[in-house]
């Protein structure tokens, strides 16, 4: 089990227990592109069980809640990325891994290769995208959250070659067989960015005991 999904593992039980005072069982469903998904409730016999825990007495709940960790309600412009994650069918939660990874949110960042704003807009990205103001968080999000869309559709939802052609490009991608370019940049943006997008799943999961 890798490290990755250790930590998500963790912080879905810790929810699950600040929320309904109890530990549940977790399983989990591994899908092609290396999305994790995990819940209480299985519906699919491809989900496993990989934690079976017991019920915890109120002062060890008390231990967990206050060691949780900032929920998806507390990252900054959430109302704003809901709203264009909704409007252009994104998960949110991938958007927000993007944002954190690429700006850390960030209005004003600029990179050396000149990319601006939230979601690091190239020069050329904006304006195919109808970018007037990088800088403008709207704007930035809007143009961002739209080339991802096209990205997602181009490569049959694969998030992971996504991330590549996001980072490295297209043309990248497609001149390494529809892989992810063996880039250590790359590679390093994508597992960041994965990471931090199944995290971020995690704990926006609604979930009913």
């Amino acid at each position: 089990m890798n490290r990755h999904l250790i930590v998500k593992i963790v912080l879905f039980v810790l929810g699950i227990g600040a929320t309904h005072h109890v530990l549940a069982d977790v399983f989990a469903f591994e899908d092609e592109s290396g999305t994790v998904t995990l819940t209480n409730q299985p519906n699919d016999s491809r989900y496993t069980l990989i934690l079976e825990s017991p019920k915890v007495s109120a002062p060890a709940l008390a231990v967990i809640t206050n060691s949780l960790p900032p929920s998806v309600s507390s990252i900054p412009f959430r109302a704003l990325v809901d709203e264009v994650a909704h409007t252009n069918n994104v998960e949110a939660a991938l958007l927000h891994a993007v944002i954190a990874t690429e700006s850390n949110y960030i209005t004003r960042a600029v990179s050396r290769k000149g990319a601006v704003g939230l979601m690091q807009l190239m020069p050329a990205t904006a304006k195919r995208y109808g970018v007037k103001d990088v800088y403008d968080p709207v704007q930035n999000v809007q143009g961002g959250t739209r080339y991802l869309k096209d990205l997602l559709k181009l490569f049959d939802n694969n998030v992971r070659l996504t991330l590549a052609a996001y980072n490295a490009g297209e043309t990248a991608v497609a001149r390494f067989g529809n892989k992810v370019p063996p880039y250590p940049e790359t590679r390093e943006y994508v597992n960041k960015v994965m990471g931090l997008y199944n995290q971020y799943r995690v704990n926006s999961i609604q979930l009913t005991l």
